[in-house]
């Protein structure tokens, strides 16, 4: 498996246009965003592309293109001139997991899109209603395997990254719990503070006031350092299970961007991810930078697409 995810890794990275134009850039450069304007991934959609225009000396365009949880923006770029005047600001749904959910999937990420750097994770969290008596996830997993189908997780809805968290979860402990969809973080908390359910698993950002104030018992969260607005909550790695996911996002290119645009986007906006403006934008919603290298990004859409295809089958998740 390792030698063929650095394979299809390779291959994102290798796709070079023909031809490449010296002056680049000499226009605006339109950066997709595949969510509603005034969101978190709008919000550093923004803070890159005006940092981006700086360096390159040519004003770089928002353009949001909301539609099929990101799918529809991210198509627009992967059917896009391959001239460098194109990229997208995605996440890890689209260019990740979702053409494992969707039946009808537009692109496929791995062979349409070119890597150009990762951005910033968010991982999930794992809490439960104080009323559970349980103090650490491996104790949860103790439980659910006593009791087969008995306790229940809430997520922010199906197909979700929390949703796919918890499967992946079971998948990797063998236990059986109720996986409770929900529209979005704000119901499932209503309902786990209320012991409607037993746990809920959503964006940890969601989740750190609730369990800051003790009103929901944090479990876990599944980076694989600790998260720094909760330093005393244990990852799930520590705790014996391998669960390590999190929401990412991170700009891509249509296939076949030229070598030279994807080395001087990926210096600049690496450059970018490095200032204290950036790490303090990402931080205001709980996400940490990542930067990196193209191969790094391909890398890591190869990984994770293997890594939720299998989960998505074995929990026969589907969106359409």
């Amino acid at each position: 498996m390792k030698r063929r995810t650095a394979l299809v890794a390779a291959a994102l990275v290798a796709a070079i246009a023909p031809a490449f134009a010296a002056d680049w850039p000499s226009k605006p450069i339109t950066m997709v965003v595949p969510f509603p304007a005034g969101g978190s991934t709008d919000a550093v959609a923004r803070l890159i592309a005006q940092g981006l225009g700086q360096k390159l000396g040519q004003t770089v365009v928002v353009d949001n293109r909301a539609g099929a949880a990101g799918n529809l923006g991210t198509d627009v770029v992967a059917r896009a001139q391959p001239d460098g005047y194109t990229i997208v600001l995605s996440t890890s749904g689209p260019l990740a997991n979702n053409k494992f959910l969707y039946k009808q999937m537009p692109f496929d990420p791995l062979k349409d899109l070119t890597p150009i750097v990762a951005v910033g994770e968010i991982p999930m969290g794992f809490a439960v209603n104080p009323n559970v008596k349980v103090n650490s996830l491996k104790e949860f997993l103790d439980e659910a395997r006593a009791k087969p189908g008995k306790l229940s997780i809430g997520n922010p809805g199906n197909g979700t990254i929390g949703h796919l968290t918890a499967e992946l979860i079971k998948v990797q402990s063998k236990v059986h719990a109720l996986s409770v969809p929900y529209k979005g973080d704000s119901p499932a908390i209503v309902d786990a503070l209320s012991g409607t359910v037993d746990a809920v698993c959503l964006p940890i950002t969601a989740l750190v006031p609730q369990i800051q104030s003790g009103k929901l018992k944090g479990l876990a969260v599944t980076s694989r350092q600790r998260f720094p607005g909760l330093p005393n909550l244990p990852t799930a790695l520590e705790q014996g299970v391998n669960a390590e996911a999190t929401v990412w996002l991170a700009i891509a290119g249509p296939k076949g961007l030229p070598a030279p645009v994807v080395e001087r986007l990926n210096k600049d906006i690496n450059a970018i991810l490095a200032t204290p403006e950036a790490k303090a934008k990402l931080a205001q919603f709980g996400a940490t930078t990542m930067g990196g290298s193209p191969q790094q990004l391909a890398h890591l859409m190869a990984t994770d697409s293997e890594k939720w295809k299998k989960v998505i089958e074995y929990a026969h998740v589907t969106l359409d």
